[in-house]
C-alpha cells in the first residue's frame, strides 16, 4: 500500500467516524419545534396519561402545549417570572384562565414543574376548562431542570 492510499485510508476513516459522531450529537441536543402543531418535535411531558403535554422556552419564555390523546391542540401558553399569556391557539383558548389559587376538584393536573401548574376540566358541553398556575421562579436551577430550550 502506498502512502497516498494510506493517507486516503486515514482520511475516510476519520471523516465516517467524525460524521457519526456529529450524527449522534445532532440527535441528542435536537431542539423542541413545532408550537402549535399537533405533533410536535418535543418531548411530551404530560403528568396525566390522558393528555399530551410539550413545553418550548425561547428567549426565557417557556410556552405549555395541551393536546388531548388525538393531536388536537387545546390550547397554549407563555410563562415568564410570573406572568402568564394564553396564544390564540388550540380549540379551547377561549377556556383558559390564569389563577393564583388552587384548582377545582374536578381538574386533573396534566403539567407541573418548580413555577407552573396547568389543569384541566373537561365540561358537559365538550370543551375543557384549562387553568395555569404561575409563580415566580426563586431557584433558576431547578425552575430550568424540566423544560427544553429551542433555538
Amino acid at each position: 500500500m502506498s502512502c497516498v492510499q494510506g493517507v486516503r485510508k486515514t482520511l475516510l476513516a476519520s471523516c465516517v467516524a467524525l460524521g457519526l459522531t456529529s450524527t449522534a450529537f445532532a440527535q441528542t441536543s435536537t431542539p423542541a419545534t413545532g408550537l402549535g402543531q399537533s405533533w410536535p418535535n418535543a418531548e411530551d411531558v404530560s403528568a396525566s396519561p390522558n393528555w399530551h403535554v410539550y413545553v418550548f422556552v425561547l428567549n426565557g419564555i417557556k410556552y405549555v402545549q395541551v393536546n388531548d390523546l388525538n393531536g388536537t391542540v387545546h390550547a397554549a401558553v407563555g410563562a415568564a417570572n410570573g406572568t402568564v399569556v394564553v396564544l390564540p391557539m388550540g380549540v379551547d383558548s377561549q377556556n383558559v384562565q390564569t389563577a393564583a389559587s388552587s384548582a377545582s376538584s374536578t381538574a386533573q393536573t396534566v403539567y407541573r414543574d418548580a413555577t407552573t401548574t396547568v389543569t384541566a376540566a373537561p365540561q358537559s358541553n365538550g370543551t375543557t376548562h384549562i387553568t395555569v398556575f404561575e409563580d415566580t421562579c426563586t431557584n433558576p436551577v431547578s425552575c430550568s431542570a424540566i423544560v427544553k430550550s429551542i433555538n
